[in-house]
């Protein structure tokens, strides 16, 4: 890993993030700054994959602070070399005010600066075992699934999708933790988070398939391959469960180039899985979303307060000749972070996210439908906070979230089987 580059530096560059953003005219100062090696190949193709300008810029000012103790000033001569002087100039300006800054308190501080995102990648392992957390399953392994009563699913199973063919369907984790470009560190705790799911799909009635340290190539021939599978037909839901690097959008294959989510979606959809159109399928993201670390805010005083909107309908009619569905349709993706922010990992017990999500199935699948029960993943996760003082990650917070297209409730019916229903 290259590091990251000096704290005043940094904050220059945050501070002219939304100029920068904005104004820099980027094509030619990429190959600038791959000719100097402060971004590979990998990156050029992956920040000009955005389509707008502005998304561009703001990758490559996201990660520039991990290129090294001298990205700050290639990028700088490189601002100058593409007749952008003035860009330039306001940066190294802004940073040597920074400096002075720095230089006028370094005399009072009887600890080091917090370790920031971009600090090499054996101190960030260092860190996360830090990590002060208290374990949802006391270290024995996930907690067994409770069962489903035959009465909870006589009340419910009508205006539930269907749920008690066995198995229940077919679930796919693709699990990278290794990685071949130096950019990617290894996912620790990866491990643990794919034998979880693992055990977790497996007693809710699921085939579970695993595949481990994928390329972006193989990991979308994989996806493609599970779509194909016939059996799908005789099934009543599939599970798919990404746990990787990644950013907003996407995640990352072991080679380091991106797999787009919406591709991800689509290899199951309806246009293109026949055999699930009108099934539930539900996806399950392990990945960052982006790199800033959810520093959280302070709670006023006061109960806490929600709002239920309403919805407003309309009917768009009906056809009387053939029935149409949605390309995309009766599926829910939860995801461990919400867009543009990190996900947190401890390396002993897993990601936060896999840790209660594996809690939360376990205890109430049996008379809770998914979507309530990733609300309640929700909920653990907000009260989660990282522990490791001195650095940037102390007291760090992370917030889950789910988007549905789901058309009823989804019971996962826990123990319940065709065979064993009454008649």
């Amino acid at each position: 890993m290259l590091g990251g580059m000096q704290q005043h530096h940094k904050i220059a560059l945050q501070r002219l993030r939304v100029t920068l953003a904005e104004e820099i005219i980027i094509e030619e100062l990429l190959d600038h700054l791959v000719s100097s090696g402060v971004l590979t190949p990998i990156m050029h193709s992956n920040i000009m994959a955005h389509r707008s300008d502005y998304r561009q810029n703001v990758t490559l000012l996201t990660q520039l602070p991990k290129r090294g103790p001298n990205a700050f000033s290639d990028f700088c001569n490189a601002l100058h070399a593409t007749g952008q002087k003035h860009l330039a100039e306001q940066l190294e300006k802004e940073a040597q005010h920074q400096e002075e800054i720095d230089t006028q308190k370094v005399h009072h501080r009887s600890f080091p600066l917090p370790v920031q995102e971009s600090a090499p990648s054996w101190l960030r392992r260092q860190i996360c075992r830090e990590y002060n957390e208290e374990s949802m399953d006391d270290g024995d392994g996930p907690v067994s699934v409770q069962l489903c009563s035959v009465n909870f699913f006589l009340s419910r199973h009508q205006q539930a999708y269907k749920m008690h063919s066995c198995p229940r369907g077919r679930a796919l984790i693709i699990s990278n933790v290794k990685f071949e470009t130096p950019d990617l560190d290894y996912r620790y705790g990866g491990e643990v988070d794919f034998t979880s799911l693992q055990k977790l799909f497996s007693s809710l009635g699921f085939q579970v398939e695993v595949r481990c340290n994928l390329n972006a190539q193989n990991m979308m021939s994989e996806l493609h391959a599970f779509s194909a599978l016939p059996v799908h037909s005789a099934l009543d839901s599939c599970v798919v469960a990404i746990l990787s690097h990644g950013l907003d959008g996407a995640v990352y294959g072991t080679d380091g180039k991106l797999v787009q989510l919406q591709d991800i979606f689509t290899a199951l959809d309806n246009a293109h899985c026949l055999q699930l159109q009108n099934k539930p399928k539900m996806f399950f993201i392990q990945a960052c979303r982006g790199e800033e670390a959810d520093r959280g805010v302070d709670q006023q005083d006061g109960r806490e307060q929600s709002a239920s909107p309403g919805c407003e309908q309309s009917d768009a009619g009906r056809e009387d000749i053939k029935f149409r569905l949605p390309t995309q349709s009766d599926m829910i993706c939860a995801y461990a972070c919400l867009k543009g922010t990190v996900s947190l990992r401890n390396t002993k017990r897993g990601s936060w996210f896999v840790q209660d999500l594996v809690s939360v199935f376990s205890q109430y699948s049996k008379d809770t439908h998914v979507a309530d029960m990733l609300v309640k993943v929700n909920a653990l996760i907000k009260e989660r906070e990282g522990h490791a003082p001195g650095t940037e990650f102390h007291r760090c917070k992370e917030m889950s979230e789910y988007c549905s297209t789901l058309c009823r409730d989804l019971y996962l019916f826990p123990g319940i089987s065709t065979n064993g229903l009454p008649k």
